[in-house]
């Protein structure tokens, strides 16, 4: 029989033995679906950002607004880009082996991406507007730029080591 003393030893041996078990991070699923809610919106984003870009090099702007927009739609993409950084690492480190390198390369990828979207802006931004068909013909190198920085910058997951994280992305609804 049980003492009133031992009950709530128990319970504290309990509690601390459940705490202990979460020090390690999130569970595979729980992470999963945190960095799946955080990237969905950002893919919208980008997405209407790119369709947008794309508008805006064949509409007929005078040089001067396209800059405007161009500079305006590249620094969407990289707050974006950093809100989704931000969130990816709020999630904090799977509780999967080498889940720290996992979480570092999500991270690391939107900053590349972010800082590619920063250069670009940046590149649009130093342009001149005259004589118009150099500024398009230097948009259209500095959005070639992009193109392939964001590409390098792509986080391929089909290499994820952790089978538990694969499963967990396939099976997470907000991965979908």
């Amino acid at each position: 029989m049980r003492t009133a003393r031992t009950t709530p030893l128990l319970l504290v041996l309990s509690l601390v033995v459940t705490v202990g078990g979460c020090a390690g991070g999130p569970a595979p699923r729980a992470w999963a679906a945190s960095v799946c809610t955080v990237l969905a919106p950002w893919r919208s984003e980008i997405g209407t950002l790119a369709t947008r870009t794309q508008q805006q090099m064949t509409a007929e702007t005078t040089p001067a607004q396209a800059k405007e927009n161009l500079t305006r739609l590249f620094g969407g993409a990289e707050s974006a880009s950093e809100k989704a950084r931000a969130g990816v690492q709020k999630a904090g480190v799977p509780d999967v082996e080498q889940g720290k390198e996992v979480a570092e390369s999500f991270a690391a990828s939107l900053g590349a991406m972010r800082d590619a979207y920063g250069r670009a802006r940046a590149g649009i931004e130093a342009l001149a507007t005259s004589p118009s068909k150099d500024f398009y013909s230097k948009v259209g190198s500095v959005v070639d730029t992009l193109n392939v920085e964001y590409k390098q910058s792509e986080l391929d997951t089909s290499r994820l080591d952790s089978e538990e994280l694969k499963q967990a992305f396939d099976e997470a609804p907000e991965c979908r």
